[in-house]
Order: C-alpha cells, then sequence, then structure tokens
C-alpha cells in the first residue's frame, strides 16, 4: 500500500469508527445483561448456588488471544498499549482477561482484522513501503525523533532493530505530509549530522508513560521514574537505602513476556536507562516529584515493622484518600523542523532552587 491508500484507509477506519458508537453500546449492554444474568446462575465449589455478586469469569492470556483471533506477541502488545483490560489472578500468578472484556472487544467494528491492525508492527523497510519512501529517508525519520517505535527485538547479531505501529506511522503521514518529500530541512540535517538518535529516548518515554497510566501507587509510580536511571544517579535522588530496597521490590515487569535470552535482557536493561543529560535531568525531576507524593502518602517499610505491607492498588482503584499524585513534568518533544519552530530542550524545567539542589543540578553555563 502507498501513503496514499493508508491515508484513505485511515480515515474510513476514522468514520466507521465514530458512526458505529451507538450501535456498540446498545449491543454491549444486551451482551452484558445476558452475561451477568449467566454469572448469576453459576455454581461453585460442590454445587453451592452463587449471588450475583460472584467474580466475572476470566480466561488465561493463550485463550483470550485465541478468542481475539490475535497471536500471542499482538495480544502482549495490545496490553502495553492498554487495548485488552487485565486482572491480576487470585493468589498470584499470570494475568488474566475478564469474559466480557473479551466480548467488548468481539463486538467492535471490524473485528478481528481491526484488533490486529491496531497492533500491526513494521519495522524500517516495510515502514518506509507504507509511508512510500526510501528506508534511509525513515531511518533518518526515526532517528531525529519525528516516529516513535513501539517495541524492538535483537537480530542474529544481536543488534536492536525497531518496529513501529502502522497506524501512528499512517497518522504521522497525514500529519507532515511536507517531510516525506524534498529535501531534508537544515534542523533535522544538523541533528542527524552530529549523531543524534532519539529512537531509544522516544522508546522510554513511551514506556514509562504506559506504566504510569496503569497504577495510582504512589511508591509503583516512583519506581517507574526510578527504572530510567542507573544506580549512581538513583542514590543521588532517593538517598535513603531502605527506599531504593522498595523501589526495587514493587517496580512492575512487563504484564506478559516470555524471559528473553541473557542478550535480550542485557539490551533491554541498557535501552531502559536514560543516556542524555537533558533526558536524565528531566527523570530525575519527575523521579523527585514522584518521591515527595509517595513519603506523603505513607513510608517505606523497615526492618523490623510488622509486614503490614500494603498492596499497591492497580489501575482501576484508585489512590488513597486524600493523597495528591504530582503531576509528572513533560519530557520535550523532539525538535520541531518547521521553517521558525524552537526545539530547545531545557524548555520548561523547573527552576526552584530548593529542586535543583536536590537534584545535584547547577544549570546550564555553571561554573
Amino acid at each position: 500500500m502507498t501513503v496514499k491508500e493508508v491515508l484513505r484507509a485511515h480515515a474510513g477506519h476514522q468514520a466507521v469508527h465514530a458512526g458505529t458508537q451507538g450501535a456498540r453500546a446498545e449491543c454491549g449492554n444486551v451482551r452484558a445483561d445476558a452475561r451477568a444474568e449467566d454469572v448469576s446462575t453459576r455454581v461453585e465449589g460442590d454445587g453451592g448456588p452463587t449471588s450475583s455478586a460472584a467474580p466475572a469469569a476470566t480466561v488465561a492470556a493463550g485463550r483470550a488471544a485465541q478468542e481475539l483471533g490475535i497471536r500471542r506477541a499482538e495480544f502482549e502488545l495490545a496490553v502495553h498499549l492498554g487495548l485488552i483490560a487485565v486482572v491480576g489472578a487470585p493468589g498470584g500468578g499470570r494475568p488474566r482477561v475478564h469474559e466480557e472484556e473479551i466480548a467488548r472487544l468481539r463486538e467492535q467494528p471490524g473485528f478481528p482484522d481491526g484488533l490486529a491492525e491496531r497492533v500491526r508492527t513494521v519495522g524500517t523497510a516495510e515502514g518506509a513501503a507504507l509511508l512510500d519512501i526510501a528506508p534511509a529517508r525513515f531511518t533518518r525519520l526515526a532517528r531525529a525523533g519525528c516516529v516513535s517505535p513501539v517495541t524492538f527485538y535483537l537480530n542474529r547479531y544481536r543488534a536492536v532493530v525497531w518496529l513501529y505501529l502502522a497506524d501512528e506511522l499512517a497518522a504521522f503521514a497525514s500529519r507532515e505530509p511536507e517531510l516525506l518529500a524534498g529535501r531534508t530541512p537544515l534542523g533535522m540535517r544538523t541533528m542527524l549530522e552530529s549523531g543524534a538518535d532519539w529512537r531509544p529516548r522516544n522508546w522510554r518515554s513511551q514506556r514509562i508513560d504506559r506504566l504510569l497510566n496503569r497504577t495510582r501507587d504512589p511508591w509503583v509510580r516512583t519506581a517507574v521514574q526510578a527504572s530510567a536511571l542507573d544506580p549512581v544517579q538513583l542514590a543521588e535522588v532517593v538517598d535513603d537505602p531502605y527506599e531504593r530496597a522498595y523501589l526495587v521490590r514493587v517496580r512492575p515487569e512487563p504484564v506478559f513476556g516470555r524471559p528473553g535470552s541473557m542478550a535480550a535482557r542485557e539490551a533491554m536493561g541498557e535501552l531502559m536507562l536514560a543516556d542524555d543529560p537533558d533526558e536524565i535531568l528531566w527523570r530525575r525531576v519527575n523521579l523527585t516529584l514522584e518521591l515527595d507524593g509517595a513519603r506523603e502518602d505513607r513510608p517505606a517499610p523497615r526492618p523490623g515493622d510488622d509486614g503490614g505491607i500494603r498492596t499497591p492498588p492497580t489501575a482501576g482503584a484508585g489512590s488513597r484518600t486524600g493523597t495528591v499524585i504530582p503531576a509528572p513534568v513533560a519530557e520535550p518533544a523532539p525538535p520541531s523542523f518547521r521553517p521558525g519552530a524552537s526545539g530547545s530542550p531545557a524548555a520548561g524545567v523547573p527552576t526552584g532552587k530548593g529542586l535543583l539542589a536536590r537534584l545535584g543540578w547547577r544549570g546550564r553555563g555553571a561554573g
């Protein structure tokens, strides 16, 4: 498909989606009522009847992927993107999916191809073909931060191969058509000649944002921010060793995903760490803000505590009453390459002396 065909399909999908909202809602209500009635008639244990408040039935991830008509890798990406809601299994174990959630997804227009298309990923060659540009130009756009990878894998040479959402590439093509043809803007050329590569940073930023969206617990949110800093940087912001140990304990792991090879785990560990001074500053700022909120919510457990550590609530459970979760500082976007646009990454950095002193940041130009 050329970029024009992609844009036409993208626009058509949006129109169909908007025109079927009412029908989906009505159909969803009917299915939900029928399923609730079915749940109320289920039996539990040795045959005793359950009440209408019995927990909704859930299925394992593999079964859910099969019923949704997508591959397991596509299912895991859909969970990561927030397209599929999962719940923790009783007593621990791998998350599961409510049957109502499966029914909701099956009722969406265009099922099953619609869901598969929303999680379709492409590499450089296929992405370039999708946008009808040369692979070299696609790579330059990705390095400049115009398009962001959603995941990656290691090839046989243990090199990182970035993958992109096809839907996001289509949206970029409709938003910035002037970057697909003609001469590369001067600002982009200058940045690329300096060796800049925004792909790892954009991947980290999106990953952190999606993890933050899945939890309201202040300490888990702090752990997410801390995951982008190496141990030295982390110790400079979080000077209490018990707090650092607690952050490691509550740090969220991928919801799904089979254990990879040692090389893949090492690559993941390296890519998760901020490696640019500006990015490190932003992560330290956000970590400090989240840490302040976590300390106000409750102290980190210490040796000799009674063990009554509160279980972090999940994304829909809400936060502790009266607790204000600090809003993270928005990370600077990649420089804009429109004429006259300013792309200074330092814009918007909090300048309060107290905060910067805690960060150990003296500012640009300081002696």
